[in-house]
C-alpha cells in the first residue's frame, strides 16, 4: 500500500485549514472535498485537481469541524462561533441553524443513515444528538462522573469532549475527551456503555474499522495510535511512529490501512496488518489538522484518495493504492 502526492493548494484558506471531510457522491457530481478554516469559511473542491468549486461563509468564527450527510445533499460546519450550520451542498441554502453554548461544540459527524448528527459537546461532557428530519435536539449522551472524585480531579474541564465517532452500524458512539478517555454509548438505549482506557492526553479523533464494527482507532496528543476492541474493553495495540501530537486518523475505505496527521507536520500511513507505518508524507509545512479518506461510490470511481489539511493554509490530496 502507499500514497502517491497529486496536488497541493497552498494559501487554500486564509488561515489555518482545521477541519476536512469528502461529501459523498451524487448522481449529478462527483466527491467533493469539504475543508473548514481558522478564515470563518468552509470551501468546496473537486477532485483530482483541486478546483475551487464555492466558498461558503456564515460564521463569524473559525470552523473547527465539518461533516457531509451520507446522501452527499447537505453538509454541517461547526464554529468557534457556537453555531451549527446545516447547508445545502449543491446551492449553499441555509436549511439549520443550531445553537449551543459557547465552548460547547467541537467534532461533527452525522449517522450513517442520515438521521442523526452527533456533535461533540465540549465543556458539556457530553455528545448531543440532534434529529436530521426536525433538528431538534434528540439526545444527551453524558460522561458519567467519578463517584468518588480523584485529587486531581478539581474541575470538570477533564472529560471535555473533543471528538466523536459513529460506528457502521449505527449502534454505537464514542466520543474522544481532553483526559484521554474514550467513552462508548448505547445510541439505542442512550446508555453510557465504558471506557477505553490508555491515554492521559487529548484524543483529538477517531475512526472505526469500515471492516470491523469492534475496532476502534484513536489518535492522540500522547504522539500514539491506539486501536481498542470496542466492545470487549481492551487496548489490542498502541501504535508510535509520530513525533509530537497526533491530531487526526481515518480509515482507508478498503479497511487494510490508516492514516493520521500529526502537529510533527507529517501524514502517516499504517498497515493494520503490520501495526506500524510504512510511509510518512512531509509535504505540510505545519502541523496537520485533519486527514480524510474518499469515501468509495461514484461513476467510474476506483481509485482511492487521501486528502490533508494544514495550519500552513494548504490542502493536499494523494492517490492511495
Amino acid at each position: 500500500m502507499k500514497l502517491a502526492g497529486l496536488k497541493s493548494i497552498e494559501n487554500a484558506h486564509d488561515e489555518s485549514v482545521w477541519a476536512a471531510t469528502w461529501v459523498p457522491a451524487t448522481e449529478t457530481r462527483p466527491a467533493l472535498l469539504l475543508t473548514g478554516s481558522l478564515d470563518e469559511t468552509v470551501k468546496l473542491w473537486r477532485p483530482d485537481e483541486l478546483t475551487l468549486e464555492r466558498t461558503n461563509t456564515g460564521h463569524s468564527l473559525g470552523v473547527v469541524s465539518v461533516a457531509a450527510h451520507p446522501s452527499g445533499i447537505i453538509a454541517a460546519s461547526a464554529s468557534l462561533d457556537s453555531f451549527v450550520r446545516v447547508f445545502d451542498v449543491d446551492t449553499n441554502a441555509s436549511i439549520a441553524t443550531l445553537e449551543a453554548p459557547p465552548s460547547e461544540v467541537w467534532q461533527m459527524q452525522f449517522d450513517p443513515k442520515g438521521t442523526t448528527l452527533a456533535v461533540a459537546g465540549g465543556g458539556s461532557a457530553s455528545v448531543k444528538l440532534w434529529d436530521t428530519a426536525t433538528w431538534k435536539l434528540t439526545a444527551t449522551l453524558s460522561i458519567p462522573r467519578p463517584e468518588v472524585p480523584k485529587p486531581s480531579d478539581k474541575n470538570s474541564s477533564k472529560k471535555f469532549v473533543l471528538s466523536v465517532v459513529w460506528s457502521h452500524d449505527g449502534k454505537r458512539i464514542a466520543c474522544g475527551s481532553m483526559d484521554g478517555t474514550i467513552s462508548v454509548f448505547d445510541v439505542a438505549r442512550a446508555k453510557f456503555l465504558h471506557h477505553l482506557e490508555g491515554h492521559f492526553m487529548p484524543v483529538r479523533s477517531l475512526v472505526y474499522s469500515p471492516i470491523d464494527s469492534r475496532v476502534l482507532f484513536s489518535a492522540s496528543d500522547d504522539c500514539h495510535v491506539h486501536m481498542y476492541d470496542s466492545e470487549g474493553k481492551s487496548l489490542v495495540t498502541a501504535m508510535s511512529g509520530h513525533a509530537s501530537w497526533v491530531l487526526s486518523v481515518d480509515a482507508s475505505p478498503d479497511g487494510a490501512a490508516i492514516a493520521t496527521g500529526s502537529s510533527d507536520r507529517t501524514v502517516k500511513l499504517w498497515d493494520l496488518k503490520m501495526r506500524a507505518a510504512v510511509q510518512t508524507m512531509s509535504n505540510h509545512a505545519d502541523q496537520v489538522w485533519g486527514v480524510a479518506f474518499r469515501p468509495p461510490g461514484g461513476a467510474g470511481i476506483r481509485a482511492g484518495r487521501l486528502a490533508s489539511v494544514s495550519d500552513d493554509k494548504s490542502v493536499s490530496l494523494y492517490d492511495y493504492s
